[in-house]
């Protein structure tokens, strides 16, 4: 089930491979972990591609193709999973690890009825960026390794599933044929 579900959406090795602007990245394409779609591959997909996701800097896609091929993650899914952080929601994800970062810091958040624009950003940024980082890494960490669980657990429980669905089946074939 679940390989079936995130194949039906990955595009094809061969299509990424022949793409002009991954030319200079192919001798690192070539490990097959980065294309399988097993448990191993995918759970460390998930802990990659969240965790670069909270990072608050730009080409997050970058980083998370190259720490894909690091440690041998699936690509697509570790790049994929950073539009978790997308221009809708940015915003809310960001707010709220700055607000874990002043809360570990111990600093004063700035006022809440401020309004989040680009300005008032790019003013305040000195004073914002510590509780920011801090509290992206550690949203991060936290929120990247328990996808990695998750996603290992529910793996499990789902070939073990279909394991028994199957010795089930047969059994009722087997009585059905023996009747």
């Amino acid at each position: 089930m679940p390989r079936k579900f995130i194949k039906k959406y990955m595009p094809s090795e061969q299509k990424l491979r022949s793409n002009p602007y991954l030319k200079w990245l192919s001798k690192y394409l070539n490990h097959p972990p980065l294309w399988q779609l097993n448990r191993k591959s995918v759970s460390k997909g998930f802990l990659v591609g969240i965790f670069c996701a909270f990072l608050p800097i730009p080409m997050q896609m970058l980083v998370a193709a190259m720490l894909a091929i690091l440690i041998r993650s699936n690509l697509i899914v570790s790049v994929g999973l950073v539009w978790i952080t997308n221009p809708i929601t940015i915003p809310p994800i960001f707010y709220f690890t700055y607000k874990v970062g002043t809360h570990i810091l111990g600093t004063k958040p700035i006022d809440d009825s401020m309004v989040f624009g680009y300005q008032y950003i790019i003013a305040e940024l000195a004073s914002i960026w510590w509780p920011l980082i801090t509290g992206s890494l550690v949203c991060a960490t936290i929120f990247s390794i328990s996808a990695y669980l998750l996603v290992n657990i529910l793996w499990v429980w789902n070939v073990k599933n279909s394991w028994k669905n199957r010795r089930l089946t047969k059994r009722d074939k087997s009585d059905d044929n023996s009747k």
